[in-house]
């Protein structure tokens, strides 16, 4: 694995604004940077990635499957009463998901470690899917990169073949698109999917979260007064659960993309309870509920996560029970988890993050954030890759 520099195409700002990549530059600084890719052989995609993300995959079922069997667990994972019906009969009707992004830390010669899933909401699906495809393919035309370049990138084939299985599954439903208003961002990812959708035969429609109502019959309906009853939402179960419309929730007869199930893959509670559960497999790092801290004595660092983040943020690194490093946010209410400190590896002075995406149950392709900082945040910079 290795971080190589690479000149940047000549028009590549022009042709992002042309496919719609507005949110390429954040906050005035670069989000997309081509300047350098990494580095992959087969076999550390093969072994080193890919492996471990379906099989890390497959243990966070069988935590799904022990949570939702057990009160204690759920309060546990700080899902409200009045939702775990909702939540329960999700899983046990076997309601279908459509992807989810595993991040690891890994540096091709050793084994990746999960820090976290986002199975609910992940973002950065279009880079991945399209966007880092299309640089590669504009170099090896141009002679920059080697004709037998690959990537390992089979995100948009596997979403189009998904959402065809997701609509034989739901043939008479119109699927709705939703985000939050003022994120081009969560925009762009929607629209990717919705193209994705559409390529697959599928109608669709979309509507900004804030704009959902309830009609005269109480079910949800968009601003054309059409009731939904499809949706997929970029927008987290644990923000719908506890707001005014949650308590509508499962009275209406609504498939969800993703299912009510996948809060408890988000939820970071899932880390100390793989480790209970997976005790010593090698790509999962110690973790621990807060009141089972006495457990931890064999780490010399850890990570407090919020029991419900995002984008990195509220992170903070703990050394002797004081944080020595710490992330802004809004996060923390409902508690937090302890992980043993597994730090980033850095190429040229970037700390490097690896999400490795599955499209239903099959892994797919991965995106790389760096950062100059220890904790990837939504901010971080997104890098290409090859293989070679």
């Amino acid at each position: 694995m290795l971080r190589l520099p690479i000149r940047e195409r000549a028009n590549w700002q022009a042709q992002a604004t042309e496919f719609g990549f507005q949110f390429h530059s954040m906050n005035g600084a670069r989000y997309w940077d081509e300047r350098a890719y990494y580095q992959f052989s087969l076999k550390q995609i093969e072994e080193g990635i890919e492996a471990p993300t379906e099989s890390v995959h497959q243990m966070c079922l069988a935590v799904v499957d022990a949570v939702v069997a057990d009160d204690q667990l759920m309060r546990r994972f700080c899902i409200p009463e009045g939702h775990w019906d909702l939540v329960r009969n999700s899983w046990i009707n076997g309601d279908p998901s459509l992807y989810s992004r595993l991040d690891f830390a890994y540096a091709g010669n050793d084994v990746a470690k999960l820090y976290e899933n986002n199975a609910d909401t992940p973002t950065s699906i279009y880079e991945t899917g399209f966007w880092q495809w299309l640089w590669l393919q504009d170099n090896v035309d141009a002679g920059v990169l080697p004709r037998a370049s690959d990537q390992f990138n089979s995100v948009q084939e596997k979403l189009i073949n998904r959402f065809k299985d997701l609509h034989y599954l739901t043939p008479d439903r119109l699927l709705h698109f939703a985000c939050c208003k003022d994120s081009e961002e969560d925009r762009g990812t929607v629209q990717y999917l919705e193209d994705c959708a559409g390529a697959a035969g599928i109608t669709s429609e979309f509507v900004h979260i804030e704009d959902i109502g309830r009609d005269e019959h109480k079910d949800f309906s968009d601003l054309d007064d059409q009731v939904i009853t499809w949706m997929f939402k970029l927008y987290p179960w644990e923000f719908m659960f506890r707001e005014e419309f949650g308590a509508h929730l499962g009275q209406n007869n609504i498939r969800w993309l993703e299912p009510p199930w996948k809060s408890i893959l988000s939820n970071k509670a899932l880390l100390p309870l793989l480790w209970k559960m997976f005790p010593e497999h090698p790509n999962l790092l110690p973790a621990f509920f807060e009141d089972e801290l006495h457990l931890a004595t064999g780490c010399e660092a850890l990570i407090k996560k919020p029991i419900f983040s995002r984008e990195g943020a509220n992170i903070s690194i703990v050394r002797n029970m004081n944080e020595v490093v710490a992330s802004d946010g809004p996060y923390g209410e409902e508690g937090y988890v302890y992980q043993a400190a597994h730090m980033l590896p850095t190429f040229a002075g970037n700390h490097t993050l690896i999400g490795s995406w599955l499209i239903d149950d099959t892994a797919a392709g991965i995106s790389i954030r760096e950062d100059a900082g220890p904790i990837t945040q939504d901010t971080s910079r997104y890098l290409p890759h090859i293989i070679v």
